[in-house]
């Protein structure tokens, strides 16, 4: 089965993404992404895949990823019936991380600790109890909060012996696919797209940026993304316009120009189709607390859109 590929989004003055996910059972995504990621699932047991590695996992289950390795969860049963099933998902890069080990010692072990999560790695469950210990800070609404619990579980998890998961054979799979660079070429995509989405965006603009065919594109956006390009730059769009919905008091008619839709019609068409409300309500509820959105990027509970489908949204790019 081809993994889908997943967009990590941070948000502009992050650089960990933190997702505090809870519901009543955990279904089979089978996906990757360039980042490393640190998963404590709690409430929880069934089987999880890593690479070519499948494995019974229970309460307190704690795993490294490391980046473009597939992997999913797979829940059959929570633990207590009555409660959700929780997952606690780390993503960030090993870039940083790296430098920031070679400029303070105090931070050296990061190194280790990434070199050792090559093929993905399991904590036991009194490691993994030891970082549930630290989740109120971790999922603080500060970012620097957060960085700083995750700088410090990254470093006791770097002492702390781990089980390796998938086997060397498994990264031939990691960039499967006709060429192996499709993530690459996505990538340079998502982020014209995070930059210029306020401008008319032409696909040959988007292509050129990819080098690669319309056709291809569309391809891999369908594979990777689970969605078209029109739609993927529609929400990109709509999920701005939200955020000066709640904390502007802009007319609607420039949100929607400086979010991408000349067109006022289209947007309140786009924007209804997406969220099941036009601006104006979206924004009453919002002001009324019905609603809970964050203009400091992704909030801690809300999955990357790559991975959320909308088949309801319209197709048009612009």
């Amino acid at each position: 089965m081809k993994p889908a590929y997943e967009h990590v989004e941070f948000g502009d003055d992050c650089s960990v993404r933190v997702y505090h996910r809870r519901l009543p059972r955990i279904p089979f995504e089978w996906h990757h992404h360039p980042e490393y990621e640190l998963t404590l699932t709690l409430n929880s047991q069934g089987k999880r895949y890593i690479g070519d590695s499948i494995a019974d996992y229970v309460e307190d289950d704690l795993v490294l990823v490391p980046p473009n390795l597939p992997h999913t969860w797979a829940s059959n049963r929570s633990i207590d019936a009555a409660s959700p099933q929780v997952a606690i998902v780390i993503w960030f890069g090993g870039d940083w991380a790296r430098r920031l080990a070679d400029v303070c010692p105090e931070y050296a072990p990061l190194r280790n600790l990434l070199r050792r999560a090559a093929c993905g790695l399991a904590f036991s469950p009194d490691v993994a109890a030891a970082m549930h210990g630290q989740l109120d800070d971790l999922l603080s609404n500060a970012p620097r909060e957060r960085l700083a619990v995750v700088l410090n579980v990254l470093c006791a998890l770097a002492e702390a012996p781990g089980e390796p998961l998938a086997s060397p054979a498994a990264f031939s799979d990691r960039t499967e696919g006709p060429s192996g660079h499709e993530p690459e070429r996505i990538n340079r995509v998502l982020s014209m797209i995070d930059l210029r989405f306020a401008e008319p965006l032409r696909l040959s603009e988007l292509c050129e940026a990819a080098n690669v065919s319309e056709r291809s594109l569309a391809r891999y956006f369908e594979q990777h993304i689970g969605e078209s390009v029109g739609r993927y730059i529609a929400r990109v769009r709509i999920g701005h316009a939200c955020r000066m919905l709640a904390h502007t008091s802009t007319p609607v008619s420039v949100v929607a120009a400086r979010s991408g839709f000349p067109n006022v019609a289209n947007f309140n068409r786009q924007f209804k189709a997406l969220k099941e409300l036009t601006p104006a309500a979206y924004r009453k509820q919002f002001a009324a607390g019905a609603i809970a959105e964050t203009d400091t990027g992704p909030r801690i509970n809300e999955r990357s859109f790559s991975l959320q489908r909308n088949p309801r949204l319209p197709k048009s790019i612009a």
